[in-house]
């Protein structure tokens, strides 16, 4: 994914890079206008660049002053929390399956971002991940390429399979994932998911409804 807006970066660079001489400059008292005292201070700009890239790919890039102009994308950080709408149709009933109580927890850092999806019957992981932004065409999304694997007792029923999901991330009035997936089992849905918590959990809270299968 494309992390950082580059013509952004290099100005935030520049002059990052430019304090940094002026102020070492003024306390060592070395005068920048002379070409030794100005290359002297050289490994010392290239410490503090280096330090300052350091701290903002493991910190800063959080930081909301950051999006637009220079972060292209949301924090997403966290647990999401919501439902599935299947397309799937019970072969016994010969009705399609109620909405699914999901949650979704998100992994994300400044290069990299994963995903793991439960419900009570199965647990999906991310393989391939990517963001989609154009803000001329005001557009925000976020997608994957996952692998489900379905609790053994129910894989009469439902087999392990792959399968792609995308959404739209809306962030006003509140946060919310709005998309649709597909598996190679043939079948799609649409899912909503609303931001839970900034912890990431592990078994999906109790409070949002048993799985209508298990039921």
């Amino acid at each position: 994914m494309k992390n950082i807006r580059l013509r952004s970066s290099i100005y935030a660079l520049v002059a990052i890079s430019g304090l940094s001489w002026f102020i070492l400059a003024s306390l060592s008292g070395l005068n920048l206008s002379v070409a030794k005292d100005f290359f002297s201070l050289l490994p010392k700009v290239v410490t503090i660049d280096l330090f300052i890239i350091a701290v903002f790919a493991k910190w800063g890039w959080k930081l909301k002053c950051f999006r637009e102009w220079l972060i292209p994308f949301p924090n997403l950080n966290g647990t999401w929390i919501g439902s599935i709408r299947s397309d799937w149709v019970n072969p016994q009933t010969g009705e399609k399956v109620p909405p699914i109580p999901v949650m979704l927890t998100i992994n994300q850092s400044f290069l990299n971002i994963s995903f793991i999806m439960h419900t009570g019957e199965m647990k999906s992981y991310s393989i391939s991940e990517g963001f989609k932004i154009d803000n001329g065409r005001q557009l925000k999304q976020v997608y994957y390429i996952y692998t489900s694997k379905p609790r053994i007792i129910l894989q009469q029923r439902s087999v392990s399979h792959d399968g792609a999901a995308i959404f739209d991330i809306i962030e006003k009035p509140e946060m919310k994932l709005k998309g649709r997936y597909w598996t190679e089992r043939k079948t799609t849905g649409e899912i909503e998911l609303q931001f839970y918590s900034i912890n990431l959990w592990e078994e999906i809270p109790q409070n949002i409804g048993m799985h209508p299968m298990s039921v």
